[in-house]
């Protein structure tokens, strides 16, 4: 409960500005999770906790377009572009050549297995806690290709893993979900048939049935709250952040940082310690009337930082890397939820032509993008070009002749420049020359934009010193 004497009116309102803008991760975080693990009815729910739901099959220009304004998250200015559907394709990270496999993990009673086969192909299994910060990843570029058993462990597990696991990872929050990409590497049927055999050998276990011990008492069942749009415009917000903190406990293996150790002091203050028992009604009518305003001071620097948004490759991390910058936590969650570090996927796209036409548009000029046969995008693991059609704030594949929608080191028959060179043509209509045709990448009667996306990007990448090559129009 409140205790009126605690709460300073001279305080709340940049407590509930700093409290906003940091439960937004959360909030969108568990707007997911409550679709996907806990209603049942929902057309994207996964089974429960401890299942994975596969989408092997790869996003078409049928499926519903990313960035539309109607789906814009509740609390962020008009616009803000966000993900569709699970098998939309996106600007960001969700790319149609990496399809999901998705699963939510309760980690209060005992930690989780994650078993992985022996595969070449490139995946990852990120483990994401509750407020969008990643607590580690299973895959290609951490764990290797190699087959293995992975232990998940929550803050409270004092354990010792058993024989046979290859790898522990430790997490902050008490549910974790596993957002996970396998590379798909062609665009036939008989390849998405294999991909969707990858997938299903991705495993989930509870430790006492890999261990083969008793099982351990199940942890009580909460009374989960219904999510509902309106919930961060007001007040409410604090209830469910009380809520959710207590799947976050303040102190476990992994430290948190000093910014959120003080705001979990003041919030505690208002009453929101992670009992999930605060009133809003219990608070003064002074405080409550400055955490109304500092809910619109929240929104205002968020929807600041949104329109100053130059890159969106970067924002989501480890809490290493992100440390206590919640604003950046909550441009990332409302940008790109699922989206990784660049050491996992970096992506960067053509806005402009190097006439600087911006957007580019195909109804008006034919373009192409030259790689330089020493200038070859440089990936540990694959890489990809895909093209979407601009209409406002929608991004949307190409309907084509082809069904070809991106192009990139999977692409059969490719042809290389006479000095080792690889260059991509890019127009509406299929070129006359064999050559160009097989290098073609379909763009709409209309604007365009193109995305390069670099699994396991090289250090030349991260640093800067390899840069896009010009999209030159012809």
């Amino acid at each position: 409960m409140v205790n009126p004497a605690l709460v300073d009116p001279d305080t709340v309102r940049a407590t509930a500005a700093e409290a906003w803008i940091r439960a937004q991760p959360l909030l969108r975080t568990y707007r997911r999770l409550y679709a996907q693990a806990l209603d049942d009815a929902d057309p994207s729910y996964l089974g429960g906790f401890g299942v994975f739901r596969h989408h092997p099959r790869p996003p078409t220009p049928a499926d519903t377009p990313t960035g539309a304004p109607t789906d814009t998250p509740t609390g962020a200015p008009t616009g803000t572009p966000v993900v569709g559907t699970e098998a939309a394709a996106a600007v960001g990270s969700e790319a149609g050549d990496t399809p999901y496999s998705r699963a939510w993990l309760d980690l209060r009673a005992e930690p989780w297995v994650v078993s992985v086969p022996a595969e070449d192909r490139y995946y990852v299994l990120p483990l994401q806690e509750l407020d969008g910060v990643y607590a580690g990843f299973i895959g290609s570029r951490t764990t290797g290709p190699e087959a293995g058993d992975h232990l998940v462990a929550g803050p409270d597990w004092k354990g010792e893993p058993p024989p046979g696991i290859r790898s522990v990872t430790r997490t902050a929050t008490r549910l974790v979900g596993i957002p996970g990409r396998t590379r798909l590497t062609g665009d036939t049927s008989v390849e998405a048939a294999e991909l969707a055999a990858v997938q299903e050998r991705y495993r989930l276990r509870p430790l006492h049935e890999y261990a083969g011990t008793p099982a351990p008492d199940p942890a009580p069942e909460p009374v989960w709250p219904v999510w509902r749009e309106e919930i961060p415009d007001g007040v409410e917000f604090l209830s469910l952040l009380d809520f959710l903190l207590g799947f976050f406990p303040p102190a476990g293996p992994v430290p948190l940082p000093p910014a959120e150790t003080d705001l979990r002091g003041r919030l505690a203050d208002l009453g929101v310690d992670g009992r999930g028992e605060f009133e809003p009604a219990a608070l003064p009518l002074e405080a409550r009337a400055e955490i109304e305003r500092g809910i619109a001071d929240g929104r205002a620097r968020l929807r600041g930082a949104l329109a100053g948004l130059r890159d969106r490759c970067g924002l989501s991390g480890t809490r290493e890397q992100i440390g206590g910058d919640f604003l950046r936590q909550a441009v990332s969650a409302l940008v790109d939820l699922d989206g990784l570090p660049t050491e996992e996927v970096w992506y960067d796209s053509w806005q402009a032509d190097s006439a600087g036409h911006r957007p580019p548009n195909a109804a008006d000029r034919d373009h192409v993008i030259r790689f330089a046969p020493d200038a070859l995008p440089p990936a540990r693991f694959s890489w990809s070009a895909t093209l979407y059609e601009l209409s406002g704030e929608l991004h949307r594949l190409v309907d084509n002749t082809l069904d070809r929608y991106s192009i990139g080191d999977h692409t059969p028959g490719l042809v290389r420049d006479p000095d080792g060179g690889l260059t991509l043509h890019i127009r509406h209509k299929r070129p006359a020359d064999a050559g160009h045709s097989a290098n073609w990448l379909p763009a709409p009667d209309g604007p365009f934009t193109v995305v390069l996306r670099l699994y396991g990007p090289d250090r030349a990448v991260l640093d800067g010193s390899w840069r896009l090559p010009p999209l030159d129009p012809r």
